[in-house]
């Protein structure tokens, strides 16, 4: 039986960098010596590609190596459950996670990797009052315990990043690089990440996306009318905010969903932004055609091609028509011939104008209509409106500034997302990206999932004393109008909620002048504070389980097992186990486990502590290996 210490890779987050090494091991075997890695054969094998110019483009600021470092340092922290604080915690498939969002990032890693359609978050816009702390490289779990006031402060403050201060761009830009390069691990291939964003910051944003994600998975400068009032006291009123959009593949071919590619493009591992529904307003049917309502389109295209330019008789006026300068008719002459006979040719409304071709609209309502990028106010909400929003739920009083419409996540999300995708927000504010994916489920019939970060930054209020507070009762109340609103809605509503903390894996710290009073104070290798529940969603955490997989658990010989995704997992953290409890213990999991029959390997976990002796252990591991659970390890 294995013991997972907190030195073992299970007891931390997903280990990146020696993740890119075991890579590059089998890419480049030969440039490993001894365990090392020898950079002059490396430059041999990669040739011209290397770049050793001591000038080089792009963008560079104090502290980048660290941010850089700090993304690829493993978390040892641990997401407490707090089923208390949760709705509808059995069934939901939200969560809410209340910690430090880069050590959060870094607990996902394992369980969310490549599984998340859409990222949206809005970050502070570094305008001279935001909210900072510095990031620990050593330990940022104690770190952020001690600024959220959970454990006893060392007198660091938490400081405004002020124009004043020299780092008016360095310190921000120090906080969003490593989030942004963890966040992009977790995207699918066909997922993409919109980061709201004014003017100041806006040139430096695109200079760390396009290094993080690459400048050809650029998708877009959404200018965004954020307000439609205008501010007098200055000599430019700003109107507009952005949505800067990165893919983490964007596709090169097939963009445009078409008859031609109709089979194969939601196929595609890659991404492409789905087509927005067709306005039917736009198509009527003058002349009563039998196959409904069209409008008509040009009939001539881009480019010059010899086969498609040819003279087109007006059969009214007998005028002849060829295509305008630089263009070409859609199809050759014999195509051209099949449409007119067939009623899909007109010379405008009086039949004395240039060809026109009949677009039908039951013919194009599969492939939508190509979305703009340009977001205004009255379509896609205001800040003003996401106040009134905000002032709706909670009795005419908003308790958060400046939060995003809804109205505008819900363009992302019909823009990017289909049904039961995962939209993550790590920088959650109110929650209104938890508002939104409910209430787009609700219109569109999806069952889109949403998993919102947010800091318990102090808020001073009595009543909602933290942001993540705030967003937590927004969500309930949203959720509750939603489904009062709307009655035949059976869709989720609810969100189970984790706690940042440091690992129910106690570290091994030993006094070295009383070694056999640490060896005794370590026996019990977890935490003595923690709940079963605490370490069983650590262990979902650590082994790269999903947070909202189903759960069941069962009595077995007086203590409870419990299963995680249909048998996947079997757990009995028992704090005591005799040898007498040892068969008949091992004899029901193995019942249980031949009921589940899951589809691939079991693993098995105990506590460590709680076997009475090594014989104990010794019998129970040998009774399950004779059965085929040979994966038994304790904790």
């Amino acid at each position: 039986m294995k013991k997972i210490t907190d030195q073992d890779p299970e007891s931390k987050s997903r280990d990146i960098v020696t993740e890119n090494i075991e890579q590059l091991k089998v890419i480049f075997p030969e440039v490993f010596t001894e365990g090392r890695i020898d950079f002059e054969v490396l430059k041999q094998l990669l040739g011209g590609a290397l770049d050793e110019r001591e000038e080089k483009y792009g963008l560079n600021w104090h502290g980048k190596r660290n941010a850089r470092l700090l993304a690829l340092t493993p978390s040892t922290g641990t997401l407490r459950p707090c089923p208390e604080d949760s709705v509808d915690w059995d069934t939901t498939q939200n969560l809410m996670i209340e910690g430090d969002n880069l050590e959060v990032l870094k607990l996902l890693q394992k369980s969310y990797a490549r599984k998340v359609k859409l990222i949206y978050i809005d970050p502070p816009y570094n305008t001279g009052g935001d909210f900072v702390y510095p990031d620990d490289f050593q330990d940022n779990i104690k770190n952020y315990l001690m600024r959220t006031g959970q454990i006893e402060s060392d007198g660091r403050k938490n400081t405004s990043n002020t124009e004043a201060s020299g780092r008016y761009h360095t310190d921000w830009l120090n906080m969003v690089y490593p989030r942004i390069k963890l966040a992009r691990n977790l995207l699918r291939n066909d997922g993409v990440m919109f980061i709201s964003i004014d003017d100041g910051e806006v040139a430096r944003l695109r200079k760390v996306c396009d290094e993080i994600f690459g400048e050809e998975n650029f998708f877009a400068q959404i200018p965004w009318q954020s307000r439609t009032s205008v501010q007098n006291d200055t000599d430019l009123s700003v109107q507009h905010e952005y949505l800067v959009a990165y893919a983490k593949s964007r596709r090169q071919e097939h963009r445009r969903l078409k008859e031609a590619n109709a089979d194969i493009w939601h196929k595609l591992d890659s991404f492409a932004a789905y087509p927005l529904p067709l306005d039917k307003s736009r198509y009527s049917n003058p002349d009563n055609d039998p196959r409904g309502p069209w409008k008509a389109d040009p009939f001539d295209a881009p480019a010059v091609r010899e086969n498609l330019t040819y003279a087109i008789v007006n059969p009214n006026t007998g005028t002849e028509h060829w295509p305008p300068e630089g263009r070409h008719w859609r199809t050759e002459e014999t195509k051209y011939h099949e449409l007119l006979a067939d009623n899909r040719i007109i010379f405008g409304q009086t039949g004395n104008s240039r060809p026109l071709l009949k677009v039908f609209y039951e013919e194009k309502k599969d492939f939508g209509e190509v979305p703009t990028t340009w977001f205004d106010g009255d379509g896609y909400g205001t800040v003003t409106s996401g106040t009134q929003e905000l002032q709706d739920l909670f009795n005419g009083v908003s308790p958060f500034t400046f939060p995003k419409p809804t109205s505008l996540i819900c363009a992302l999300l019909e823009l990017c997302t289909k049904d039961e995708h995962i939209v993550l927000d790590f920088f959650a504010g109110s929650g209104t990206t938890s508002h939104a994916v409910m209430k787009q489920n609700v219109i569109d019939g999806f069952k889109r999932h949403s998993i919102l970060v947010q800091l318990p930054e102090p808020t001073g209020r009595e009543d909602y004393p933290t942001i993540s507070a705030i967003a937590k009762e927004r969500i309930r109340r949203a959720g509750k109008k939603l489904r009062e609103g709307n009655p035949l809605f059976t869709g989720d509503v609810g969100f189970r909620v984790f706690k940042l903390d440091s690992s129910n894996i106690r570290a091994w710290e030993p006094d070295r002048d009383n070694l056999a009073a640490t060896l005794e104070e370590h026996a019990e290798h977890l935490k003595v504070d923690r709940t079963e529940q605490d370490i069983l969603f650590e262990l979902l955490l650590k082994l790269g389980l999903d947070l909202t997989i189903p759960i069941e658990e069962k009595p077995i010989a007086g203590k409870t097992v419990f299963s995680i995704g249909a048998g996947t997992l079997l757990v009995c953290l028992a704090t005591e186990i005799s040898e007498d409890e040892v068969e008949p213990l091992a004899l029901g999991i193995v019942e249980w486990h031949t009921q589940l029959a899951p589809a691939g390997e079991t693993q098995v976990v105990f506590r460590d502590s709680a076997f009475a002796n090594d014989v104990a252990k010794t019998n129970l591991t040998a009774i399950l290996e004779q059965h085929g659970l040979e994966n038994v390890r304790s904790i």
